[in-house]
């Protein structure tokens, strides 16, 4: 009897515990996950609901076999036994309920429509222009037909990332489990990230910074450190994907690059931004022209060959379209971006009327008429995945 009284009141107090501990651990995991929180909360449930079947049963049985007691004793005994087997027999019932609701929680929450993306690491459109492709920390999501979904292959975290007329370029790190060497030194795929093929100094180097001509091919990186390839830091070029390396002078360059851009059809101009301005080179990056004095944060070269800049003049952002060959400016209408900037800007390569960009706190916008109108695809990372 003791037992039971006493297991009792403790298994209904421990249950509660053991609910806010699921409920709690569970919501860290959605933070992460999105669903960990309902799966766990499932798992303790299923648990508690077969736990207080068993005492219920165990409790009722007691009670019955001193159905026909008579001594007052074991009549009081079966009273309290009656009453534990109540309390298991309530508990029961509300676990199995809890138990109902979190499955259900736990279907609608394994099938979330919401991508979150909280680290954007580019922009570009695929070869026909009918998705634009957003590489991020974990993989490529593609925007289609007014939702997201996942890229093919493996979760790679790209950096670098430049379109180009038949795919597009790379550098970054592999995914966790991948048979991939870390670092990717310079990468294309023509599958829209289900494969790709190593170019060069892979395994060896990282480009935060790298551009290719969508047209030529030309690829400049800004390279960190040196590698078998590129024995010093600094600016270098390829023209022939990768397989020799010339490094440029870069005269006439101030600040630290935040931006690089190559032209799509003269694979000998380059375009650098940095903190004290734009910086154009007709030479390969031997020596450059200094344009503007805006703060650059995003250079993106059309396949006309315009330079569309995001700036950043305190207190505003602003995203410019900018003529090489005359030096013209049009200050192009974005919507009020609060202490951020484009960090990303593409144009649809078979509809120019087309343009995309995103932010440094992920939020991503498109416009279907040239940039009069523009609207918003994802809100710091997260946006409407397809069914």
């Amino acid at each position: 009897m003791r037992f039971f009284k006493k297991t009792g009141w403790l298994t209904i107090a421990g249950s509660s515990l053991l609910s806010a501990q699921v409920f709690a651990h569970g919501a860290e995991e959605e933070q992460a996950t999105g669903v960990a929180l309902s799966t766990y909360f499932l798992i303790g449930t299923g648990v508690l609901f077969v736990l207080f079947l068993i005492l219920y049963r165990l409790a009722a049985n007691k009670a019955k076999q001193l159905h026909h007691a008579k001594k007052q004793e074991e009549r009081n005994r079966r009273q309290q036994l009656s009453k534990t087997a109540n309390r298991f027999r309530a508990a029961w019932i509300l676990s199995l309920a809890g138990f109902i609701i979190s499955g259900a929680a736990a279907s609608v929450g394994g099938r979330t429509n919401e991508m979150s993306v909280p680290h954007i690491h580019g922009l570009g459109y695929s070869v026909d222009g009918e998705r634009l492709l957003m590489p991020a920390h974990e993989g490529i999501v593609a925007f289609s037909e007014g939702h997201w979904s996942q890229g093919p292959g493996e979760k790679h975290d790209y950096m670098g990332f430049s379109a180009v007329d038949d795919g597009f370029y790379s550098s970054g790190h592999p995914a966790p489990g991948s048979d991939k060497k870390n670092p990717f030194g310079v990468v294309k795929s023509t599958d829209e990230g289900k494969s790709f093929q190593t170019l060069a100094v892979y395994g060896e180097s990282d480009f935060h910074l790298m551009g290719a001509g969508y047209k030529t091919k030309a690829i400049y990186v800004i390279n960190p450190q040196p590698n078998s390839q590129m024995k010093s830091p600094g600016l270098y070029y390829s023209k022939d994907e990768g397989k020799t390396w010339t490094r440029s002078g870069m005269q006439g360059m101030a600040g630290d690059p935040a931006a690089i851009a190559v032209h799509p059809a003269n694979d000998a101009v380059v375009a650098i931004g940095t903190e004290q301005g734009l910086f154009v080179s007709q030479d390969s990056g031997q020596n450059f022209e200094k344009l503007s004095d805006a703060r650059v944060t995003s250079l993106f070269f059309n396949e006309r060959g315009s330079l569309f800049i995001g700036s950043y003049r305190a207190p505003a952002a602003s995203l410019l379209q900018f003529d090489i060959e005359n030096k013209q400016t049009v200050e192009m209408n974005i919507p009020a971006l609060t202490e951020d900037a484009v960090a990303y800007f593409a144009q649809n390569p078979q509809n120019p009327n087309e343009l995309a960009f995103a932010t440094f706190k992920s939020d991503v916008f498109i416009s279907g008429d040239s940039g009069e109108t523009w609207t918003k695809i994802a809100d710091q990372g997260k946006g409407k995945m397809g069914d």
